[in-house]
């Protein structure tokens, strides 16, 4: 008779349960809200099949009862979204946003006014959902409770980097299976399933809130993570607020993630006015890898990077080689010592005495290319902030439309200085920090000057709200090939283009030309170091990351004597933009290679008509086949073809290169091979 009871109840617990469901357009995604138990939670289906398990939502606040058990659901509205967006810049110009929506409310059934709203958007190429809070209350956040529990974990590998660790986002991504997946992870996160399936999660619209990561709570199991204030608190808010939306895109291939415009689309649209004039994508040089490599210096003295003398060489090179600006490093007082611990000695309007700045920017005016700025912080954003009055009108009368920003600060001890004057440490991606990273877009775009972030928060497709965002790196990138670290490997490239590059443009400052440079610790060939200091990568793989990799903003990282020595292989960098009308990954797979087409956009001298093709792949030698179906039909094309030769060997002889050219049509296809660590690149020459 016990045993009878005890089954009535428990059925009678679980037909009480609400589950409110919304489908992609396709049918194909279906993502559900329930308060089953009394707890908020959400699944997410995938062509007939579970996803994502019964994952609970939810927060704990400072002192207010927490969203978590006893609430149960009620909806609140739906609608249907179809239409197209254009771009300012991008890897695309006209965007579709096509999804259907529902907001849901649950309320806690002890406490009726107790509500919070979760708004869901679902796309055919995944999901975003995000909370929603309308009250007046103050609420000090002390963790977010959005669970990730995948199912099926046991058939999946995950593609990741630490969280919340010293170096911020600048690790070697992991190949892991899931359930091997250590600690703290950073978001995008990407999933691969034995059968095809692939996702990546991570966030959108990341805004006076702290960076979420990913925590392993179990097998498959994940817990939201958000990165602490100085104070202990993960969110202080007062009145009505939303969160960031949480993220899921979802395909059956790696191309499928990189061809999302999900993030994006969960972004509002821009908030600068109808001029972007201002917003100047293109192509610079710049006194900087000469650091790297140990050519010359940040700081004063005879090796100083930053002399006027050099830089109006520099002026001189862009302006016959058609680059759009010259980044200059170490221009400012702040450099000598050490400057990753002078974040309290940056002066942003005090040259070196040996760097006339006026000067310099005035002759490359004149002939056409623009200075491009910089602030290293070394992660002291007071110090920054309270700077920004004068150095941001300094800039600006000087003719610069671009600022680079670096956050070089180890351990993510960014210095803030609250109300009371006392130094808090701060985590890269913390609230404080957050809003810091937005009020500086903010800030610089009422000066008409575009930002390129280093060492800074994750891109969340803010670049759609602010375009001034210009580019960020927040990954590792091509300084790392320089001799003073352990190379980025051959996986590196075809690994970011689905994992870090799901989020937003990366700079990650291509085409290096010299492999051979000698540094203080580099190696030699003698001592058996060299190849393995050296970069591990071809030359046309140098030349595909312009394609493969997408930034509005490219560098030719490479001292310019390096280039006159290669000028064939030079031209394709002369020749690719860096904005498009269309962009589409053809082929890959996470780590191993990747093939991609970009069609330029129409602008100054690129007549709209041509495409471009390159790709990468990993330690492996490769050949691939691509049809060339994507060109516009009929129309004939040159094609101008770089890429590894059969002697071509990374290690060994990485400058050997073939370029040829072949006329094409829609009609045929290239089968191109890929040398180890090589790749090719291809310019579609309208004809």
């Amino acid at each position: 008779m016990k045993f009878f009871v005890l089954t009535f109840v428990f059925c009678a617990w679980f037909t009480h349960a609400t589950t409110i469901s919304v489908t992609s357009p396709d049918k194909r995604i279906v993502f559900s809200l329930t308060d089953e138990n009394t707890l908020a939670q959400y699944t997410i289906d995938y062509k007939k099949e579970r996803l994502v398990r019964h994952s609970k939502l939810g927060f704990t606040f400072e002192k207010a009862y927490p969203w978590y058990r006893d609430f149960e659901v009620t909806e609140v509205s739906r609608k249907s979204i179809d239409q197209t967006w254009e771009q300012p810049w991008g890897a695309k110009r006209f965007v579709r946003d096509h999804h259907n929506e529902l907001v849901v409310r649950f309320t806690n059934t002890q406490q009726k006014d107790i509500q919070f709203d979760v708004r869901v958007r679902v796309f055919n190429d995944g999901v975003g959902f995000r909370y929603e809070y309308n009250g007046t209350d103050a609420l000090n956040i002390t963790r977010e409770l959005t669970e990730f529990w995948f199912a099926d974990s046991h058939k999946a590998n995950a593609y990741w980097i630490p969280g919340q660790m010293r170096e911020r986002y600048e690790y070697l991504y992991r190949s892991t299976p899931m359930q091997q997946v250590e600690g703290v992870v950073h978001t995008p996160f990407t999933v691969v399933y034995e059968n095809g399936t692939h996702v990546a999660v991570h966030e959108a619209a990341l805004l006076d809130f702290a960076g979420m990561s990913l925590e392993k709570a179990q097998l498959g199991r994940f817990n939201a993570n958000l990165a602490p204030r100085s104070d202990g608190l993960a969110v202080v808010k007062q009145g009505a607020w939303t969160s960031p939306w949480r993220t899921y895109t979802i395909g059956d291939s790696a191309p499928d993630l990189a061809n999302s415009y999900l993030t994006l689309n969960l972004n509002e649209p821009n908030a600068l006015g109808d001029d972007l004039s201002w917003i100047e994508p293109g192509k610079y040089i710049g006194i900087w890898w000469c650091m790297h490599i140990d050519v010359c210096t940040w700081g004063s003295g005879e090796k100083h990077g930053a002399t006027t003398e050099r830089s109006l060489a520099y002026m001189d090179f862009a302006a016959k080689y058609g680059f759009d600006g010259v980044l200059i490093e170490g221009w400012n007082e702040g450099w000598d010592g050490d400057w990753i611990a002078n974040s309290e000695l940056f002066d942003f309007t005090q040259p070196y005495p040996d760097f006339d700045i006026k000067k310099v920017a005035q002759y490359g005016l004149d002939k056409g290319v623009r200075l491009i700025g910089h602030h290293e912080t070394s992660g002291g954003i007071t110090n920054y902030e309270t700077q920004w009055n004068n150095a941001f009108p300094y800039y600006e009368a000087l003719g610069v439309r671009q600022i680079k920003t670096g956050y070089v600060a180890h351990g993510q001890n960014l210095k803030r200085k609250d109300e009371k004057g006392i130094m808090r440490y701060e985590f890269t991606d913390s609230q404080h920090v957050v809003n810091h990273m937005t009020r500086n877009i903010q800030k610089a775009a009422k000066h008409k000057i575009s930002i390129n972030k280093h060492e800074a928060v994750k891109q969340t497709g803010l670049h759609r709200t602010y375009p001034n965002w210009i580019a960020t790196e927040s990954a590792r990138g091509q300084e790392y090939n320089a001799g003073w670290s352990t190379p980025n490997p051959p996986e590196h490239e075809p690994m970011l283009i689905f994992t870090r590059m799901l989020a937003g443009p990366m700079d990650y400052t291509p085409g290096i030309f010299d492999f051979d440079f000698v540094r203080t610790g580099g190696g030699t060939e003698e001592d058996g170091l060299h190849k393995y200091r050296r970069p591990h990568s071809t030359l046309a793989k140098q030349l595909a990351q312009y394609v493969v990799f997408y930034s509005p903003i490219q560098m030719a990282a490479d001292i310019p004597e390096n280039y006159l020595e290669k000028p064939e292989a030079f031209q394709f960098i002369l020749d690719v933009p860096t904005d498009w009308e269309d962009s589409i990954v053809l082929q890959g797979d996470v780590a191993d290679f990747a093939v991609t087409a970009r069609k330029e956009k129409q602008h100054r001298q690129f007549s709209g008509k041509d495409w471009y093709l390159a790709g990468v792949t990993d330690e492996n030698e490769r050949t691939v086949t691509v049809s060339l179906d994507f060109l516009d039909k009929g129309q004939r094309y040159e094609a101008q073809i770089y890429r590894d030769a059969k002697e071509t060997d990374w290690g060994e002889n990485p400058y050997a290169i073939v370029i040829e050219n072949k006329t094409v049509l829609a009609t045929d296809a290239l089968t191109i091979r890929m040398a180890e660590s090589g790749g090719f690149a291809v310019r579609f020459k309208a004809l």
